[in-house]
């Protein structure tokens, strides 16, 4: 990396080597046949000093993984458990990704830089360790789109493509293979818990309780409480948002999985997610998802379900009640959430969580009775205007308006991602290498962010 004015900012902080000995596995990147450029995000990668980077400089880290100066030496894909569809899997970990470096972003918070698509590990099975150029796209779309509604995601940092030809069984094959890079908040999930109890590691469970207390602060808890119980009121009040926020958002992730559920509250790794086409519980995102379990009106259940694992992982620690009192707070800190988000997205100043709890069931209600998607309904009544129809419209009119100066709220529709526009977006990507449509929905998802500004945060925090 070649000196630049920002590299004052590019902080390593490789601390994830303190538990390396037990957290994963030392790998190699697969050596690709090509590297091609499609995608860096600059405005994320201001964040922790590296969007001084030449586009060859990118491609030697993110496509090729050179280590970061003074970040890790090697890649770890890391080691965890997972209840997946809620059926216990103890043979998972990284099977296509690792993490490979961590730094301080611009508000001193540890960043971790993790893979997609970055070939075989231990963990691989019977996976070629590979991602496809259109799931690449997929996950840039669903990060901007979830960021421009608020929801604490991970951030798709770079996109090059690999010059392979893959075989998939869900979309033509041969097709075109990508290696994607996120950043994120910690890759801490809530599987890497679930593995150290069922191999009772206690000790390796108490380094990795203190890792997220230092590394991910959040509220102390209850007077007195154990750092596990701590850890457990911080992870149940980070998921509840989280949980509200897909809501909200009218989004589907499709697979809630235990190994999916990072404990820092943040939402990552998209697969068949999608947003809703109109207000249905029983909406699901992925098609082999026969049960429902993880459909739209369900998610929050299973958060919360998900939620209960750790529980019973930090039993290794911790006697039950503690667990269990913190575990029942999900149901409150949820309902807080809802309300401020709800209102954040509807343009209006919260007034209180009985009102707004009311103010949401009748816009569920208005939502059901006419079809309407979120997308379109939260845009017409932003702010109390639109006239909405009968008692939806007279709890509005006790609602006091956000200031709204953005030219966003004057556009003639708002933003939407509904899977025929993916598709869209995709056809002259597979055609014809024009990215172009791409680049627009980017531009046009970050306008729609910068017009809502940043979501309310609960209550003491900052």
């Amino acid at each position: 990396m070649q000196p630049s004015p920002q590299d004052a900012i590019y902080r390593p902080s490789p601390r994830i080597l303190d538990l390396a000995s037990w957290i994963g596995d030392p790998v190699a990147p697969a050596d690709f046949p090509e590297t091609k450029l499609r995608f860096r995000n600059d405005r994320a990668a201001a964040e922790v000093g590296l969007e001084a980077l030449t586009d060859a400089e990118w491609i030697s880290h993110m496509g090729r993984f050179a280590p970061l100066p003074d970040n890790l030496p090697h890649p770890l894909a890391l080691r965890y458990h997972g209840h997946q569809f809620q059926t216990y899997n103890p043979d998972l970990g990284d099977g296509r990704g690792f993490l490979y470096a961590q730094m301080l972003d611009d508000h001193g918070r540890l960043m971790d830089l993790g893979t997609k698509g970055s070939g075989q590990t231990p963990w691989s099975r019977q996976g070629d360790g590979r991602l496809t150029l259109k799931g690449a796209m997929r996950e840039i779309l669903a990060t901007e789109m979830l960021g421009a509604l608020g929801v604490n995601t991970s951030r798709t940092f770079s996109v090059i493509e690999t010059g392979e030809a893959l075989w998939r069984g869900d979309e033509p094959s041969p097709t075109r293979s990508a290696v994607m890079v996120r950043l994120s908040h910690g890759h801490i999930r809530i599987g890497t818990f679930q593995r150290l109890a069922a191999l009772d590691e206690a000790d390796n469970m108490a380094q990795l309780v203190g890792y997220c207390l230092g590394n991910f602060p959040g509220p102390a808890g209850p007077p007195d409480a154990s750092p596990a119980t701590r850890l457990l009121h911080q992870v149940v009040e980070r998921m509840a948002d989280m949980a509200a926020s897909y809501i909200v958002a009218g989004f589907v992730h499709g697979v809630l999985n235990t190994d999916n559920m990072n404990v820092t509250g943040e939402s990552f790794d998209y697969g068949p997610w999608r947003w809703l086409p109109r207000w249905d519980p029983a909406f699901t995102a992925a098609y082999f998802d026969s049960s429902g379990l993880y459909a739209f009106g369900r998610q929050v259940q299973a958060i919360h379900w998900n939620c209960g694992q750790l529980a019973v992982a930090l039993r290794t620690l911790e006697e039950a009640p503690p667990l269990i009192a913190a575990l029942n707070t999900f149901e409150d800190h949820y309902r807080a959430a809802m309300a401020r988000r709800w209102c954040w997205r509807l343009g209006v100043v919260e007034r209180g969580i009985e009102a707004d709890t009311a103010l949401i069931g009748l816009c569920e209600q208005a939502m059901t009775e006419s079809g309407e998607g979120p997308d379109a309904f939260f845009f017409r009544y932003r702010g109390g205007r639109g006239n909405a129809p009968g008692a939806l419209g007279d709890a509005l009119a006790e609602y006091e308006p956000l200031a709204d100066t953005h030219p966003y709220w004057n556009d003639p529709a708002p933003q939407s991602m509904l899977i025929d526009e993916v598709e869209a977006i995709w056809a002259p990507i597979a055609e014809s290498d024009d990215w172009s449509l791409l680049e627009a929905k980017i531009a046009a998802l970050r306008r729609m962010g910068e017009a809502h500004g940043a979501p309310p945060r609960p209550a003491g925090h900052t």
